[in-house]
C-alpha cells in the first residue's frame, strides 16, 4: 500500500498531486531547488527537501539525489508528474530497483513510446493510423531532400525523442529542410541526447484532439473521451477544451476506442494520452503516446467528474478500475488556458518578480497556480505560472465564463500571454469553433500586425 509519495517535480503538478494525496490520506514529500525555496508547493507538502542549485541537472533531473531522499524520507511511492523525470524509463527502472512504486508505466512500455520512431511502427502494428512519413529514422541532408520528393511540403521535421515543440519544425522547400535538419538534430542531441530525426507530411489545417486512457494491471482500459489542443504557439498548447467542438459523436466513439485497442495492444498501465492529427474530413492520425499525466487533464476531470491523479494512485496501488466504459458521460464542457511570464506578442519568457498575483474565484472556476504574490519567476524552468480552467453547462456559457475570468485576473511585475488569451477567445473564428492548428497563425498573428 502506499502510505507516502514523494513529488518529483515542481510548481502547479507537484501541489496538484500533493492535493489528491492529502485528500485520499497520503503522506507527501516535496523536492525542491533554490530557486523555489518559496513556492507554494514546498510548503503544501508534509515534508520537503533541498535538490540542490536551480538548474535541472543538478535538481529536478538529479536521480541519485531524489532517490537519496526518497529512501531517507522512507517514501513508498514516486510520482513523477509532467515533465523532468516522468518519461524518464531509466529513472522508473531505478525506483522498481529500489524497491519503490513509480507512479506510471512500467519503463519498458515507456522506452517503447519514447521514441517517436519505434512509437509510430507499434501503432501500425496495432491497427493505428499514423501519419504519413518516414519509416525510421533519417541520417542526413542528403536523405532528407531525397525523402522529401516522395513526401511533399509542407513537411514537419521532428526529434525522435523530442518534446515541448523542441527540434520540430516546419519546412516549406528543400532549402528550409537543408537549413533546419543540422540545427534541429543538434537541438535534440542537445536536450534529450539523441538527435534521431524523422519526416512527417504535414497535415493542412488540422486540429491536435487527444484521448485519455486509465489502463489497471488486470488489462482493463477505458477512454475519458478527447480534448482539443489544436491552438498552440511555438507547437506548445496554450488554449485546451473538451470536448472538442468538432468532432462528429461517431468520430468520438472510434477514436476512443482506437486509443483502448492501442493501449492494450502495449500492454500500457496507469494514466496516458494518446494524441492524434485530425483532418478536415475527420479522419485521424496517430500522432504519440504520452506515457503521463498531462497538463491539461483538469478539463477531463472536471468533464467526468473523475480524479485523474486519484485514479493513476489506486492502480499503482494495484486496484482494478471501477470504471467502465459504459458508465462514463460527458458533462457540461470545459475550456483551459495556460497562463505564461511571457511577451503576448513574441512569445519569449518574461521572468520577473511577481509584485502582485490575484486570480479570479467562483462558480465553475478552477485555478491550479505554481506561484503567489511577491514571487520571482525565474529563466530556469518553463515559464508556465498557472492554469485557468473554466466550466460551464454549454461550450458558449464556458467562453462566456472564461472571458469574465480573464478580465478579473491581475498579474503585476512581469508580462504574461493573458492579453493574447483574450483575444484569441473572442476571435469570432474561435467562438465557432474553427480551432485548427493554424490558429495563431492565420488569425491571432495578422489581428497582432493590424492593431
Amino acid at each position: 500500500m502506499i502510505n507516502k509519495v514523494l513529488i518529483a517535480n515542481r510548481g502547479e503538478i507537484a501541489a496538484r498531486v500533493i492535493r489528491t494525496c492529502k485528500k485520499m490520506g497520503i503522506q507527501t514529500v516535496a523536492v525542491y531547488s533554490e530557486a523555489d525555496q518559496k513556492a507554494p508547493f514546498v510548503a503544501l507538502a508534509d515534508e520537503s527537501y533541498l535538490l540542490g542549485p536551480p538548474r535541472v541537472n543538478e535538481s529536478y533531473l538529479n536521480t541519485d539525489k531524489i532517490l537519496q531522499i526518497a529512501k531517507r524520507a522512507d517514501v513508498d511511492a514516486i510520482h513523477p508528474g509532467y515533465g523532468f523525470l516522468s518519461e524518464n524509463a531509466v529513472f522508473a527502472q531505478k525506483c522498481q530497483d529500489e524497491g519503490l512504486i513509480f507512479i506510471g508505466p512500467a519503463g519498458e512500455i515507456m522506452q517503447k513510446m519514447g521514441s517517436k520512431i519505434a512509437a509510430r511502427k507499434t501503432m501500425q502494428q496495432a491497427g493505428v493510423p499514423v501519419v504519413p512519413g518516414t519509416e525510421g529514422g533519417v541520417a542526413s541532408v542528403e536523405e532528407a531532400l531525397q525523402i522529401a520528393k516522395g513526401i511533399g511540403y509542407p513537411i514537419m521535421l521532428k526529434a525522435s525523442a523530442g518534446g515541448g515543440g523542441i527540434g520540430m519544425q516546419v519546412v516549406q522547400s528543400d532549402a528550409e529542410l537543408a537549413k533546419a535538419f543540422a540545427s534541429n538534430s543538434k537541438r535534440a542531441e542537445n536536450f534529450f541526447g539523441d538527435g534521431a530525426m524523422f519526416m512527417e507530411k504535414k497535415l493542412e489545417h488540422a486540429r491536435h484532439v487527444e484521448i485519455q486512457i486509465l489502463a489497471d494491471n488486470d488489462g482493463n482500459a477505458v477512454h475519458l473521451f478527447e480534448r482539443e489542443c489544436s491552438i498552440q504557439r511555438r507547437n506548445q498548447k496554450v488554449v485546451e477544451e473538451a470536448p472538442s467542438p468538432f468532432i462528429s459523436e461517431k468520430t468520438r466513439k472510434k477514436m476512443g476506442e482506437t486509443a483502448v485497442k492501442a493501449a492494450k495492444a502495449i500492454g500500457y498501465t496507469n494514466a496516458g494520452t494518446i494524441e492524434f492529427l485530425v483532418d478536415e474530413n475527420e479522419n485521424f492520425y496517430f500522432l504519440e503516446m504520452n506515457t503521463r499525466i498531462q497538463v491539461e487533464h483538469a478539463i477531463t476531470e472536471e468533464i467526468t467528474g473523475l480524479d485523474i491523479v486519484e485514479e493513476q494512485l489506486n492502480i499503482a496501488n494495484g486496484k482494478a478500475l471501477t470504471i467502465d466504459q459504459d458508465t462514463l458521460t460527458i458533462k457540461g464542457h470545459a475550456i483551459e488556458v495556460r497562463i505564461y511570464a511571457e511577451d503576448p506578442v513574441t512569445f519569449y519568457p518574461s521572468p520577473g518578480h511577481i509584485t502582485t498575483m490575484q486570480a479570479p474565484t467562483g462558480d465553475h472556476i478552477r485555478n491550479e497556480l505554481a506561484v503567489t504574490s511577491d514571487y520571482d519567476v525565474t529563466p530556469f524552468y518553463d515559464p508556465m505560472i498557472g492554469k485557468l480552467i473554466v466550466t460551464g453547462e454549454t461550450r458558449q456559457e464556458a467562453i462566456s465564463g472564461l472571458k469574465t475570468a480573464l478580465e478579473s485576473y491581475h498579474i503585476d511585475g512581469i508580462k504574461t500571454n493573458i492579453p493574447m488569451l483574450k483575444a484569441v477567445i473572442d476571435h469570432d473564428q474561435f467562438k465557432a469553433g474553427n480551432t485548427t492548428t493554424a490558429f495563431v497563425q492565420e488569425y491571432y498573428l495578422p489581428m497582432i500586425k493590424t492593431n
